[in-house]
């Protein structure tokens, strides 16, 4: 397991590079969380949910996604509230503080009809983990947030607890570039029970920026006050592009990309809404060299870009509110007019249609909204959740992608949409994965003067060399023969 000091330590991405590594070396590994927290989700082969993460890291083990590497995700609704997905399916919307004070869920036909249960959210996790387990080896675990939050240790689903069933070797994973790798590092072992204590048999330092020997007495030091040796001191790789789900992730993004019109390239806006989910929908327009993509919810940016997208949503009527707030719904119309092209993916898809209903009261107290009227769509909220891989085929070639969505659209005539509705200067789609694909790309840039090549990789080509690259960084910064031994202690 490797688990954490913190969130956005690198957990996720250090899990990725030994599922690959562990391919490379001729094991069948596969990845296990018990418990996710994002809104980043994918759709497995068999059309059930798990957090994006895992599919990520069980695509570097080149192995099929499953629900038991992920068997509880909850997706955040509110400050408050998430909807817990159990074994890849929906189960209701839960508080938070209900769900980490008491062994109990709420499934919800409506908001007027509620039927409680008890489920036992521990037993359905160790039960996907002895399915995997006798499946593959070794299976590679990640644990979730900080190993050393005390007044959540009861109820900790993913953490040492976890571990201590699975009788696996932990190996915490510690940030250095946020400063404070000492005391959290040691604080997290020393908080720790005996017993839980017993199973950390290492440390990573991740993320080092500069002179990797300048650390050669602060590792000498750490070894010293954990009592676990340091594995590995792995430098911040800045041109090795994994997925992540972290929406810390997008907040660097945000931070680090210039909300400004590029001369020479494509100018992208998403536009950026408060429960924006799968991000990394644009990740791969993000690397084009032809493209300037950047997160904007201001309207000026809007009016300056080429292409404009609205993204998914995991509260689709009250983003669909707030771009009427904050006057983004009237640029994106008025770019429309202009002759802007404009992009809506699942939730955005949703938006740009003439209506949006939830008269059972899905997604909350909004009953129902008027769209951006740019695509000839109805849309109204159904209680089941459409989860399902997709093949499609556009421009005459065969993609694929993923959809993930609660709601149904139709047409004037009563018709169900199909999961594509294209108009001159508008697409809308249910499909994550949608841009991922060369031909839907090369459309979107039909027309356009750029002064730069299109890049020289598939999608899926440029992914396989980013894992590799990947386990080649951390087998040169990482004692990987000392992990073996560790794992092959008895």
């Amino acid at each position: 397991m490797f688990a954490g000091t913190g969130s956005d330590v690198g957990k996720s991405v250090v899990a990725t590079a030994f599922c690959r590594i562990f391919r490379q070396d001729g094991y069948s590994p596969a990845p296990f969380k018990a418990q996710n927290m994002a809104l980043n989700s994918y759709a497995t082969p068999e059309g059930l949910e798990i957090g994006r993460a895992q599919a990520v890291q069980a695509e570097a083990a080149g192995i099929p996604c499953h629900t038991d590497m992920n068997p509880l995700l909850l997706k955040p609704s509110s400050d408050h509230t998430s909807q817990v997905v159990l074994n890849g399916r929906p189960i209701g919307n839960r508080d938070a503080y209900d769900f980490w004070r008491r062994g109990r869920t709420t499934t919800c036909a409506s908001r007027f009809s509620c039927e409680e249960q008890t489920l036992d959210f521990r037993q359905e996790v160790c039960a996907a983990f002895d399915r995997l387990a006798a499946r593959y080896n070794p299976i590679v675990m990640e644990g979730a947030g900080s190993i050393s939050e005390l007044n959540l240790r009861d109820t900790d689903l993913v953490n040492l607890p976890m571990a201590r069933y699975a009788k696996a070797c932990v190996i915490l994973v510690a940030d250095i570039d946020r400063g404070g790798v000492f005391a959290s590092a040691y604080g997290s072992i020393a908080l720790q029970t005996p017993e839980d204590r017993s199973l950390i048999k290492g440390i990573i330092i991740n993320k080092f920026r500069g002179d990797l020997r300048l650390f050669d007495s602060g590792r000498k030091m750490l070894e010293d006050i954990c009592g676990v040796p340091v594995l590995g001191v792995i430098p911040y790789a800045k041109d090795i592009h994994i997925e992540e789900e972290d929406s810390v992730v997008l907040g660097e993004k945000l931070k680090a990309r210039s909300e400004q019109a590029a001369a020479g390239r494509v100018n992208i806006a998403v536009v950026l809404l408060r429960h924006i989910s799968n991000f990394t929908d644009f990740d791969t327009l993000e690397r084009d060299p032809r493209v300037n993509l950047f997160y904007t919810n201001n309207t000026d940016d809007i009016s300056h870009a080429d292409i404009i997208i609205v993204p998914g949503s995991k509260a689709t009527l009250d983003d669909l509110l707030e771009l009427r707030r904050n006057g983004c719904a009237q640029a994106i119309q008025r770019a429309h007019r202009d002759g802007k092209r404009i992009v809506g993916i699942c939730g955005g898809y949703q938006m740009l249609g003439q209506m949006v209903e939830d008269p059972e009261g899905i997604e909350g107290d909004v009953a129902r909204l008027p769209g951006l009227g740019l695509l000839p769509i109805t849309t109204t909220m159904a209680n089941e959740k459409t989860t399902r891989q997709t093949t499609f085929e556009f421009q005459g070639e065969k993609c694929q992608g993923y959809e993930i969505h609660q709601g149904v659209s139709t047409l004037a005539d009563g018709r169900q949409a199909d999961a594509i509705v294209q108009t001159e200067r508008c697409i809308g789609t249910y499909i994550h994965g949608f841009l991922d694909n060369s031909p839907v790309i090369e459309y979107l840039l039909r027309g356009f003067d750029t002064q730069a090549l299109s890049p020289a990789l598939s999608p899926q080509e440029y992914k396989e060399q980013q894992y590799d690259l990947l386990a080649d960084h951390v087998r040169r910064h990482v004692d990987i023969d000392r992990i073996y031994q560790i794992l092959q202690a008895p």
